[in-house]
């Protein structure tokens, strides 16, 4: 990985808003950073990440891992000729528009293993993050992917949790298990979508650093109804505003 490469990953529990403001970090990478190269992963199956940013995803790497293991299967090809097919084909199932390129990682099917053709697609995964300025990761909810290592390479980690104490709970875990397994340069916490925000008075819960907090955003709660992108969004709504804060308390802006 290119070590001017910034890689932000977003984590926390489900349903806080983390697709949300992953895409409003991308907008705002866009608009503040016009000639980087911008990528944005979305590490969920669920493939949110995709309809927050308006990108219509014609394959995931998912699909990309079950093609180059069939294509390997039973053939003799060394490490090198099978990372560089992968990394092609990655690269051609980028979707590129509004100053991003985009990948997803789909869900892969519970029968059959290809750990290797994992490993290898994690080390060309490693690979494409060089070619980028930056880097956005919508994560799985949980802590399941740092545990993984997925976030390995991860420079910025930015939980995100809800108002509630059970949110807020988890922010401990996932830096205590964060701090062995990801090679972060910063960490920070940002609260969404908080009915009382006044009540948030620490500057750090959980030894996390609070990077900001978001009042509940109606706007951003209608452009989620209409099935509108990010950037259909109001330029003066809260996320936007919120993810403009958080990315300069991480020292990204």
């Amino acid at each position: 990985m290119d070590s001017k490469t910034i890689v932000i990953a977003l984590t926390g529990k489900g349903g806080v808003g983390k697709t949300s403001l992953s895409a409003a970090i991308v907008r705002i990478l866009t608009e503040e950073k016009p000639d980087a190269k911008i990528l944005a992963i979305d590490a969920d199956p669920a493939i949110g990440l995709s309809t927050a940013l308006g990108v219509a995803v014609s394959e995931t790497l998912d699909d990309i891992r079950r093609r180059v293991a069939d294509d390997v299967t039973g053939k003799l090809r060394d490490t090198e000729d099978i990372l560089a097919e992968a990394r092609f084909r990655l690269f051609e199932a980028m979707e590129e528009r509004n100053g991003f390129a985009f990948l997803a990682i789909g869900r892969p099917e519970a029968a059959g293993c290809y750990c290797a053709i994992n490993t290898y697609l994690r080390q060309v995964i490693g690979m494409l993050i060089g070619d980028f300025d930056y880097v956005v990761i919508d994560g799985e909810a949980g802590i399941e992917q740092i545990n993984r290592r997925v976030m390995e390479k991860v420079t910025h980690l930015l939980c995100v949790s809800d108002q509630s104490r059970k949110g807020l709970s988890i922010i401990e875990t996932i830096k205590n298990v964060a701090d062995g397994l990801v090679m972060y340069d910063r960490i920070g916490l940002v609260i969404n979508r908080a009915p009382l925000p006044e009540r948030i008075t620490e500057k750090e819960i959980g030894g996390v650093p609070v990077a900001c907090v978001i009042p509940q955003d109606d706007s951003m709660t209608e452009n989620d109804i209409e099935g509108k992108s990010i950037f259909e969004l109001s330029a003066g709504a809260r996320i936007l505003a919120g993810a403009r804060e958080a990315l300069r308390s991480m020292e990204i802006l």
